[in-house]
């Protein structure tokens, strides 16, 4: 069996939250200008990479892989899974807002357009939807649909019948 992912997505901040980052150089070069200037713009050059390194590597990743469905830190077997929903433009701005469930677990970034809708099937889960924002929704729903026929197709052949 494949160890790779089915799907994989880091959710990155949109250009506008990188470029809002990039502003911190010149501030905090301001703050320091009195002390050197020269080592004020390499204290606020380094500020700058260090905020945009932070932004990268502190966003969520939505993967698809070993039967599960993972967004964030929370994870969910897909066996407990309906059929995703993608969704763009106006209907993901929908599912984002209007129609959004209180109870619906959600990963929602800003700056993404798309999003997926997936119902819990689980009966003690008191969670009854998923909502994951996607720069490709139809390839995540798409994902979760394969994941959800491996894993059914696992549990019709069972672990003995592997020898």
């Amino acid at each position: 069996m494949s160890t790779r992912p089915l799907y994989r997505e880091r959710l990155t901040p949109s250009l506008w939250m990188l470029a809002a980052a990039i502003a911190l150089v010149p501030m905090v070069t301001l703050v320091f200008v009195r002390v050197e200037p020269t080592i004020a713009l390499g204290i606020g050059v380094a500020v700058g990479f260090a905020v945009i390194a932070l932004l990268i590597a502190l966003s969520p990743v939505v993967e698809v892989s070993g039967g599960e469905l993972r967004a964030g830190r929370a994870h969910i077997p897909v066996r407990f899974l309906a059929d995703p929903k993608p969704f763009t433009r106006e209907e993901a701005r929908a599912a984002r807002g209007q129609n959004l469930d209180a109870r619906a677990w959600h990963l929602i970034r800003g700056g993404i357009d798309g999003v997926v809708t997936v119902a819990v099937t689980d009966p003690v889960d008191p969670t009854p939807v998923w909502v994951v924002s996607s720069r490709t929704p139809d390839r995540l729903a798409a994902a979760i649909r394969a994941a959800s026929v491996q894993a059914a197709h696992s549990r019709q052949i069972g672990p003995s019948a592997v020898s």
